[in-house]
């Protein structure tokens, strides 16, 4: 007779699951395998996992299961200490890496003040790589890659609006209090630095170069910025995302 492990989800694990679904869910135990295996296996991927309780006792995602075990799986929070117990700390500033289909929320989160890692010919396992190397949140609406063994840190986007997309990101991370707009490049996420009229002068349309003189530059792909209306549409564009903050 095939053992049968209880599992219950809670909070917005349920996005992952079919509907409907009744807990305690049922997981055939055929063998010995991880908790985090046997998450995987029901549908949700480890990185939106926070916690794991065994026996009311929190868990790794090593922990091999056994019967008569019954497990509890709670979302990740950013402030909850248990998250250190299934991945290594993650330090701030958060620094974002997000796949092809996103490139709308990769312009608002740089324009945000988000260092954010976006090219419309990364592959999932490079993407993966990147987040593993360089310590990246990765952001997509592939679950698929989100259960990559390397990532550590990443999230679902439920929305397809991307100022909603940024909404959910924001109140995941607590990122509210952390803009610091223009300060990466919207077209490469270079770094943008103040720089010299003299000095971007032959990278200039004739009438920025008459009527402006304060100019700022990407260090990487040197692309040239000024106050003009694409400036005040954008500070528009930041207010409407700042008003959104209340009720996370």
């Amino acid at each position: 007779m095939v053992e049968k492990i209880p599992f219950y989800f809670h909070g917005n694990l349920f996005d992952f699951l079919p509907k409907r679904i009744q807990m305690p869910y049922p997981y055939p135990l055929f063998t010995t395998t991880t908790v985090k295996d046997a998450i995987e296996a029901i549908g949700v991927p480890h990185v939106e996992v926070g916690a794991i309780k065994v026996k009311e006792e929190a868990v790794s995602f090593s922990y091999l299961l056994q019967p008569p075990d019954t497990v509890e799986v709670f979302p990740y929070q950013p402030s909850q200490k248990l998250n250190d117990i299934l991945r290594p700390a993650l330090n701030e500033p958060y620094r974002f890496i997000l796949d092809v289909h996103l490139g709308s929320l990769a312009r608002l989160l740089r324009l945000s003040g988000f260092d954010t890692y976006y090219q419309t010919e990364a592959e999932d396992a490079t993407i993966a790589q990147i987040a593993a190397t360089e310590k990246r949140i990765v952001l997509t609406r592939d679950i698929g890659l989100l259960k990559h063994k390397i990532i550590d840190w990443g999230y679902w986007i439920r929305s397809q609006h991307k100022e909603e997309q940024f909404r959910e990101v924001a109140c995941r991370y607590e990122l509210w209090s952390s803009f610091s707009p223009f300060t990466y490049c919207l077209a490469c996420n270079g770094k943008i630095v103040q720089a010299p009229k003299e000095s971007v002068l032959d990278l200039l349309p004739s009438n920025a170069a008459f009527y402006f003189q304060s100019f700022y530059q990407c260090q990487n792909c040197k692309k040239v910025y000024w106050k003009g209306s694409h400036y005040d549409h954008m500070l528009q564009t930041l207010e409407r995302l700042h008003s959104q903050s209340p009720g996370c």
